[in-house]
């Protein structure tokens, strides 16, 4: 019998090392002075800076791209979902007032192809640049037999902090308070099954066919970057002008918003008061999706809700403004009675 290798088996160790080499040079560049410990070793270092942080809370989060991988692997471009998860995991954190410290990945692949994990860590740290966040380790594997030919998954795991007595806490959330949205850039991370379904086996469109309806090939709208909301808000956060925030992400506003609201009261959402981008109208009109469907599933060109208190709306839209950021006044909140649905939508959302 001929002597077996690891490589007999789908695994090609050079072929790993030779990612790690390029993984070490793209994470090098989000380094500060907070980080101890260069890429490789069996666990990451940081330090937390005592003099900025008097009684710090460390706040942690974990997501995944979803199947926004499987449009990323058709279209050959990786660089977009590796903003991605960088970006969703800030967001998420930034929901309770912290700014982000450090970033880790889970990266898994049939088989390790260096130029496409140096495409997704360059969007990851181009992303994590952005957001002052460091990548300070992770994980690439090679599982063959555990995805198909050309398939990977990708994970993230951050960590922030925030000033305890900072944090966010849903008893601020009062009636009276005014909801503000953010816009998204598309679909962010969420609603891929459903639109992949619609755009691949529905419609029988590839990657690269231009839709007139949306001014954009399909392949390059669908991977448009989930939006990062920290550079935006750092400023707002820090002077505690906010009552509570929302991401939206899987489940829509109804299913992200009652996150934040305390029990006695709802938010009323005024459809109409944002645009939906054309994306999500091409989406409704292709699969003849209902109303409540497209609430639960996508953003609909939210993504994120601020909720402020009224004495400080002119504070905030000012801040908005002066970074030449566009926002909407989407509805507000109201006292409520037990058992009442957390939030309630009037007008009629503009899909046609």
């Amino acid at each position: 019998m001929i002597p077996m290798r690891y490589a007999d088996a789908g695994v090609d160790i050079s072929r790993a090392e030779e990612a790690k080499q390029r993984i070490r040079h793209l994470a090098g560049r989000t380094f500060n002075r907070s980080v101890l410990a260069p890429i490789g070793g069996f666990g990451a270092l940081y330090h937390l800076d005592p003099k900025r942080w008097r009684n710090p809370v460390l706040v942690a989060s974990a997501d995944g791209v979803g199947t926004k991988l499987k449009i990323a692997s058709a279209a050959g471009v990786h660089s977009t979902v590796g903003a991605d998860i960088v970006n969703h995991c800030v967001n998420d954190i930034l929901t309770q007032g912290a700014e982000p410290l450090f970033f880790l990945d889970y990266l898994a692949m049939a088989r390790v192809d260096p130029g496409v994990v140096e495409q997704i860590l360059d969007g990851m740290s181009r992303a994590a640049r952005q957001a002052g966040c460091a990548l300070i380790g992770g994980e690439t594997a090679e599982m063959p037999g555990m995805y198909a030919p050309g398939e990977y998954d990708l994970a993230g795991f951050i960590v922030g902090v925030v000033e305890r007595g900072h944090e966010a806490d849903s008893r601020r959330v009062k009636p009276g308070d005014v909801l503000i949205g953010l816009p998204s850039s598309g679909l962010h991370t969420n609603g891929y099954s459903l639109a992949r379904k619609l755009i691949f086996e529905v419609a029988h469109l590839k990657p690269d066919t231009y839709v007139a309806a949306i001014s954009n090939k399909i392949g390059a709208e669908l991977l448009k970057p989930h939006r990062c909301y920290w550079p935006m808000l750092k400023n707002v956060v820090a002077r505690g002008w906010l009552s509570g925030m929302a991401h939206i992400t899987g489940g829509g506003i109804p299913g992200n918003l009652p996150r934040v609201l305390p029990r006695n009261v709802h938010a009323v959402i005024e459809l109409g008061s944002w645009p939906v981008l054309p994306i999500f109208r091409y989406l409704a009109q292709l699969g003849k999706i209902e109303t409540d469907e497209l609430l639960h599933t996508f953003n609909l060109g939210i993504g994120m809700i601020l909720v402020v208190p009224p004495k400080n709306v002119k504070k905030i839209e000012a801040e908005l403004k002066r970074r030449r950021e566009h926002f909407y006044c989407i509805g507000h909140v109201e006292s409520a009675p037990a058992g009442k649905s957390r939030v309630s939508f009037a007008g009629t959302l503009p899909i046609n």
